[in-house]
C-alpha cells in the first residue's frame, strides 16, 4: 500500500524498513526529528542511477521547482569549476572507509595524511621517510641482498640542479645545512650553446659553488650537484634471503616487492576466480 501526500510534517520519527536503526533510537529512548531508511535512497535527478550505485545515490538538482540553482560561492580556487554541487556539506566530515573518485581530488587548503602519499597506482610514493629503498636478490652473490635508495644508488643523497648564474655563484640550498655532508659533494657542469672551460673554483662554507670559465668568457651552462647526507648510515651488500635480513632491521623503510612476490598474488588471484567459477557450474 502507498499514500500520496502534498505536504507531510513529522515530529517524530520516520522509518523506511523494517530493520531496527539503533543510532535513532527505539520507543522510550527514540530521537525526535531522526530518520532510518535501509536504502538504496535516490537524491536528485531520479533517472541518474540505472541500478542502486550505493545505499545512498545522489545526482544533480533536477527539479524545475527549485528556483535558486545550488551554488556554493567562490567554491575552491584549484582545478577546474565544480559548482554546482550534488552534495554540499557544511562542517567537518568523517569517513570510516576508503574515499574512490574517478576524478580529482582538489583541496583549498592542506592535505595531510598520517601514513603514504601515493600516485600512479603506487609507483610513487611521497614520504617524510628518509629513504625509500628497494630491496632485491644480489644480482651476482648467490645467498646475498642487494639494497639501494631512491634515486637508486648505494648512498643516502640528495641533489638539486638548475642554471648557473651568469655570475657563476650557485647558491645552495638552505635545508643543506644539518642534512647533508657539505665536504661530500659532486658537482656537474654542463655547458650549453657551445663549448666552455668551466670549473669549480671553490666551495665556500658548505653555501656557495663558485664557477668560472678559464677562457674568460660568458657562462652558459646547467649544473647536477649532489651530496651525501648526514645520516648516511645505509649498508649496501648483506647476506640474507629476504629484505627482513636486513642488519639492524627496516623500521622507517617501505619497500616495492620482489617479481615472485607479486607474481604469487597474480596466480593466487587467478585459481580463487577460477575456482569461484567451477563452484557455480
Amino acid at each position: 500500500m502507498s499514500f500520496n501526500l502534498d505536504d507531510a510534517n513529522v515530529g517524530g520519527q520516520i522509518k523506511v524498513g523494517t530493520g531496527i536503526f539503533p543510532a535513532i533510537g527505539e520507543g522510550v529512548t527514540r530521537v525526535n526529528g531522526s530518520a532510518g531508511m535501509e536504502g538504496p535512497v535516490v537524491i536528485g535527478n531520479p533517472t541518474q542511477f540505472p541500478i542502486p550505485f550505493g545505499t545512498v545515490n545522489i545526482g544533480p538538482l533536477t527539479n524545475s521547482d527549485n528556483l535558486i540553482p545550488p551554488f556554493i560561492p567562490g567554491g575552491f580556487c584549484y582545478g577546474p569549476v565544480s559548482n554546482p554541487f550534488s552534495l554540499a556539506v557544511s562542517g567537518p566530515s568523517g569517513f570510516l572507509g576508503n574515499v574512490e573518485t574517478n576524478a580529482n581530488v582538489i583541496v583549498g587548503s592542506n592535505c595531510l595524511a598520517q601514513g603514504e602519499v601515493m600516485s600512479n597506482c603506487g609507483r610513487h610514493v611521497l614520504s617524510l621517510k628518509k629513504d625509500l629503498p628497494f630491496d632485491m636478490p644480489h644480482p651476482n652473490k648467490n645467498g646475498w641482498r642487494l639494497r639501494h635508495v631512491c634515486i637508486e644508488g648505494p648512498e643516502i643523497a640528495v641533489y638539486c640542479r638548475g642554471k648557473v648564474p651568469p655570475d657563476g655563484i650557485i647558491e645552495l640550498p638552505t635545508f643543506w645545512d644539518g642534512l647533508v655532508n657539505k665536504e661530500d659533494m659532486s658537482i656537474s657542469l654542463t655547458p650549453i650553446g657551445s663549448w666552455q672551460e668551466l670549473y669549480v673554483e671553490t666551495i665556500k662554507w658548505g653555501r656557495q659553488v663558485i664557477v668560472k670559465n678559464n677562457a674568460g668568457g660568458q657562462i652558459n651552462a646547467d649544473y647536477y650537484i649532489v651530496a651525501r647526507r648526514l645520516d648516511d648510515d645505509l649498508i649496501v651488500e648483506y647476506e640474507g634471503e629476504s629484505h627482513e635480513d636486513y642488519p639492524g632491521g627496516n623500521e622507517g623503510y617501505s619497500f616495492n616487492f620482489e617479481h615472485n612476490y607479486v607474481e604469487g598474488l597474480i596466480k593466487d588471484m587467478v585459481n580463487e576466480t577460477v575456482q569461484k567459477i567451477e563452484e557455480k557450474n
